[in-house]
Protein backbone atom coordinates (compact mmCIF):
# COMPACT_ATOMS: atom_id res chain seq x y z
CA UNK A 1 0.00 0.00 0.00
CA UNK A 2 1.08 3.56 -0.62
CA UNK A 3 0.69 6.48 1.80
CA UNK A 4 -0.60 9.58 0.03
CA UNK A 5 -0.65 13.08 1.47
CA UNK A 6 -3.05 15.84 0.48
CA UNK A 7 -0.50 18.56 1.22
CA UNK A 8 -2.88 21.57 1.02
CA UNK A 9 -5.17 19.88 3.54
CA UNK A 10 -2.40 19.04 6.04
CA UNK A 11 -2.27 21.43 9.00
CA UNK A 12 0.80 19.91 10.69
CA UNK A 13 -0.90 18.66 13.86
CA UNK A 14 1.67 15.84 14.14
CA UNK A 15 -0.70 13.12 15.31
CA UNK A 16 0.29 10.99 12.32
CA UNK A 17 3.94 11.35 13.26
CA UNK A 18 3.14 10.16 16.78
CA UNK A 19 1.25 7.15 15.37
CA UNK A 20 3.90 6.21 12.81
CA UNK A 21 7.28 7.82 13.61
CA UNK A 22 9.17 5.25 11.54
CA UNK A 23 7.17 6.23 8.45
CA UNK A 24 6.86 10.03 8.60
CA UNK A 25 7.97 13.16 10.40
CA UNK A 26 7.31 16.88 10.56
CA UNK A 27 10.21 18.99 9.27
CA UNK A 28 11.46 22.20 10.87
CA UNK A 29 8.70 24.17 9.09
CA UNK A 30 5.95 21.87 10.39
CA UNK A 31 5.48 20.23 6.98
CA UNK A 32 4.84 16.49 6.89
CA UNK A 33 7.51 14.40 5.18
CA UNK A 34 6.64 10.80 4.33
CA UNK A 35 9.88 8.87 4.75
CA UNK A 36 8.48 5.47 3.75
CA UNK A 37 5.76 5.94 1.11
CA UNK A 38 5.14 2.23 0.44
CA UNK A 39 4.26 -0.04 3.36
CA UNK A 40 3.26 -3.58 4.21
CA UNK A 41 3.23 -5.81 7.28
CA UNK A 42 3.84 -3.93 10.54
CA UNK A 43 4.38 -0.73 8.59
CA UNK A 44 0.89 -1.06 7.20
CA UNK A 45 -0.60 -1.20 10.69
CA UNK A 46 1.26 1.99 11.64
CA UNK A 47 0.19 3.68 8.40
CA UNK A 48 -3.45 2.80 9.06
CA UNK A 49 -3.15 4.30 12.53
CA UNK A 50 -1.66 7.50 11.09
CA UNK A 51 -4.48 7.80 8.56
CA UNK A 52 -7.05 7.17 11.26
CA UNK A 53 -5.77 9.86 13.67
CA UNK A 54 -5.40 12.68 11.14
CA UNK A 55 -7.97 15.29 12.21
CA UNK A 56 -8.22 16.82 8.72
CA UNK A 57 -8.11 13.56 6.67
CA UNK A 58 -4.95 14.62 4.83
CA UNK A 59 -3.60 11.07 4.60
CA UNK A 60 -4.92 8.04 2.76
CA UNK A 61 -3.75 4.59 1.73
CA UNK A 62 -3.98 3.41 -1.85
CA UNK A 63 -2.94 0.30 -3.70
CA UNK A 64 0.71 0.60 -4.76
Amino acid sequence: MKIELDRPRCEGHGLCEEAAPALMHLDDDGELVIDVPEVDGAGLDAAKAAVRVCPVAALRLTAA
